[in-house]
């Protein structure tokens, strides 16, 4: 069930709405169904890893052999 994002030809509004299987999709403002799915770009959390520029554990230059 995923989130797409939508344009309407008519009115030009934009919006987001959730789709269930073949859903036929309407414009929230104007009821109109002549909609542009846009691009969309999805977003994580938690992915990064944080690099340090030193070890606080060792005295050594590189954090190859530092947890």
């Amino acid at each position: 069930m995923p989130i797409y994002e939508y344009l309407c030809n008519k009115c030009n509004n934009e919006f987001e709405k959730l789709v269930f299987g073949n859903q036929q999709v309407v414009c929230p403002q104007c009821s109109s169904t002549e909609l542009k799915k846009k691009f969309s770009v999805f977003g994580t959390s938690g992915t990064e890893k944080k690099v340090s520029s030193g070890c606080s554990s060792c005295s050594s230059g590189s954090c190859s052999t530092c947890k």
